[in-house]
C-alpha cells in the first residue's frame, strides 16, 4: 500500500485470485483491471468492500457487479486499441474506464440523469478519457456514431434489443445478460455476413434494463 495508490495490493489480490485464477487470461483485461481504481467508482465507505467478489450498490437501485463477471464480459468483447465501444448502462463509470483503456472511443449510455452525472465526475476524478456518457434509453442504442465494433449490456432484457444489433458492424461482438428478472443467460453476438452467431456464457443476475425495447416500467415490467 501507498500513499499515493492505497489500494494497490488490493487490485492486485483482486486481479490474481478472483479474476485470473477463475480462467480470465486476457492480459489487457487483467493490466486494466489492476491500473483503474475501483474503489473510486462506489460510495463511501464501501471503498474496502470494492475489491471483494460481490456486487455492491451504488444507489437508485443499481449496483456494481462483481469483478469476475466484469472481467469475463470485457474479455468477451475481444477488444482492439481502436475499437469503437457502445456501452449500454453506465452506472457507476467503472466498466467505462475498464473500456477506455482498451479501445478507441467509449459511448456509455445512461438512463438516470443523477447516475450519468455522478459517473461523469468520477471518470474525470480518477484521469479517465475516452470515455462520453449520454442520458437516453439505451436498448434503443446511439445511431449517432453507428455501426460499432462491440457492443456491452450491463443490465438485463428479456431479448437482445434489435436496435443493438442493427447498430453492430460486420464482424462486431455484443455481450448481454437475456432472460427472466430473477436470473439470466449471458449471451455473445457475433455478427457475421448479415446473420448473427449466439454463444451461451453461463448464469448471471443483474438489475433490469428499462426503456422501449428491454423491460418497460420502473418495476421491470
Amino acid at each position: 500500500m501507498t500513499e499515493a495508490d492505497p489500494c494497490r495490493d488490493e487490485r492486485e489480490e483482486m486481479v490474481e485470485f478472483q479474476v485470473r485464477a477463475r480462467g480470465v487470461r486476457d492480459e489487457r483485461v487483467l493490466a486494466a483491471m489492476r491500473k483503474v481504481p475501483r474503489h473510486l467508482f462506489v460510495p463511501k465507505g464501501f471503498e474496502r468492500a470494492a475489491y471483494e467478489d460481490r456486487p455492491l450498490p451504488i444507489g437508485e437501485g443499481q449496483t456494481i457487479s462483481q469483478p469476475y463477471i466484469v472481467a469475463v464480459m470485457t474479455e468477451q468483447l475481444e477488444l482492439s486499441p481502436q475499437d469503437r465501444v457502445l456501452e449500454i448502462g453506465t452506472g457507476s463509470g467503472y466498466q467505462a474506464a475498464l473500456l477506455a483503456e482498451l479501445a478507441g472511443t467509449v459511448i456509455s449510455l445512461e438512463r438516470l440523469p443523477e447516475l450519468a452525472d455522478r459517473a461523469r465526475q468520477t471518470l474525470a476524478r480518477a484521469g479517465v478519457t475516452g470515455v462520453r456518457v449520454v442520458v437516453g434509453d439505451g436498448t434503443k442504442g446511439y445511431p449517432p456514431e453507428a455501426p460499432y465494433d462491440a457492443i456491452i449490456v450491463t443490465a438485463a432484457s428479456p431479448g437482445i434489443p434489435e436496435p443493438l444489433v442493427d447498430q453492430l458492424a460486420e464482424g462486431g461482438r455484443l455481450i448481454a445478460p437475456v432472460g427472466p428478472r430473477d436470473c439470466q443467460d449471458l449471451i455473445k453476438l457475433v455478427k457475421r455476413e448479415g446473420g448473427v452467431e449466439k454463444i451461451p456464457l453461463g448464469g448471471v443476475c443483474f438489475v433490469p434494463l428499462i426503456g422501449q425495447f428491454g423491460w418497460r416500467g420502473e418495476d421491470g415490467q
